[in-house]
């Protein structure tokens, strides 16, 4: 995964970095192709926010955390789990679409062929 962080009104910092790193590698684990990643992490006033755009084959989630008290390790760690959450739906939505039975829609649709074929005669 590409992962770019870009930082807002605080100081750039290693230990933020790698725990923002450590997070999307989670989540990289559950995607099924390459991702990128542009994280903005930002302090106003009393609040600390975290905002993500994951981009990933057809996959495309904006979601954005904060916290209280700048506390950064807060708003990144609720974001992950935003994010976690939308991966799982988008996953669930594709199963239920690609998970239909094939051979009853044929049957349905032979059975349709045949009771036209007696309705005609």
């Amino acid at each position: 995964m590409n992962i770019s962080i870009t930082f807002k009104n605080i100081p750039s910092s290693d230990a933020v970095k790698s725990h923002v790193e450590k997070k999307l590698s989670k989540l990289d684990k559950m995607l099924d192709g390459p991702a990128e990643a542009q994280v903005v992490l930002a302090d106003e006033k009393l609040r600390s926010i975290a905002e993500i755009n994951l981009t990933c084959n057809k996959l495309k989630i904006h979601a954005s955390g904060e916290a209280e008290e700048n506390n950064m390790y807060a708003a990144i760690d609720s974001l992950a789990e935003k994010i976690k959450i939308q991966i799982n739906k988008f996953k669930e939505k594709q199963k239920r679409h690609l998970a239909g039975d094939k051979q009853s829609i044929k049957k349905e649709a032979l059975e349709y062929e045949v009771l036209d074929d007696t309705d005609s005669e």
